[in-house]
């Protein structure tokens, strides 16, 4: 059995720890799971001792030099290969809540959004990228075709809020457009790491309304059928992973596989 090793940005807690725990389920897998400071991870500290397949990093997505650091190691360690790259870690604005109108914007609030969710991504794929490059092909459907293989996925999680074309509220300017920002990230990554023999599969996925801490000051106006726990919101997204082909690349999936526009 062919060993797939899954890296998870951002698995303190929320969707990227129940990623990892996940992904710690599969017999051939090897977990890297980052965080700003996995000391203090008590949920991950305990999966880590729990199981002997995840490796903690300390990655602080906002210092280049920390993602430098963690990439270094994956390339000794792990022979510069990953088979999947989730990039999860994210902010819905310095304060906490998105912002309901024009009064509330920032400079400071949309520079500190758009550090974590938009220019954190794009420099771990700038540093990771090549190492998807290596992989087996280990997540996503498997191709007969040899044009159609792929080595590696990278998933970038965004949000439905981020989607232009469907977006009939307003609000939420940070937020709303660091992840608009990052679906164009995926595109040009989709891009620049699907040319050559070596395809990486790209894609944005929304997770749907999940129960967590960034999400909790807003889910009493969700519906109960709408609102997801992480476990199974991990599921479904894990399904559409497994299902990725290379045509499907560079596009914005939801958490049940229908395809959204950016």
């Amino acid at each position: 059995m062919n060993k797939v090793v899954a890296f998870v940005q951002g698995a303190s807690r929320g969707i990227g720890l129940h990623f990892a725990k996940d992904l710690a389920k599969k017999p051939n897998a090897f977990v890297i799971a980052s965080c700003r400071d996995p000391d203090n991870a008590v949920n991950l500290q305990a999966l880590s001792n729990q199981v002997n397949n995840v490796d903690l990093l300390r990655i602080d997505v906002t210092n280049e030099d920390d993602i430098k650091h963690a990439a270094v190691y994956i390339k000794e360690k792990y022979n510069s290969k990953l088979d999947l790259l989730i990039n999860i870690a994210g902010m819905l604005s310095p304060s906490g809540r998105g912002e309901t109108s024009l009064r509330e914007v920032s400079v400071q609030a949309l520079e500190e959004t758009f550090k974590v969710n938009t220019f954190g991504p794009l420099l771990v794929a700038k540093h990771f990228g090549q190492f998807l490059q290596n992989g087996n092909g280990g997540f996503g459907a498997k191709s007969e075709s040899e044009k159609l293989k792929h080595s590696g996925v990278l998933v970038n999680m965004s949000a439905k809020v981020g989607s232009i074309g469907d977006n009939s509220l307003g609000g939420w300017y940070s937020y709303r457009l660091s992840k608009a920002a990052l679906n164009m990230v995926t595109k040009n990554l989709s891009i620049e790491l699907g040319r050559g023999r070596k395809k990486v599969i790209c894609v944005s996925l929304h997770p749907g309304s999940v129960d967590t801490d960034l999400s909790r000051p807003y889910l009493k106006s969700i519906p109960t059928e709408r609102l997801f726990s992480p476990e199974y919101s991990v599921s479904c997204l894990m399904n559409v992973i497994d299902n990725l082909n290379v045509h499907d690349t560079g596009k914005f999936f939801s958490w049940d596989g229908s395809e959204l526009p950016y």
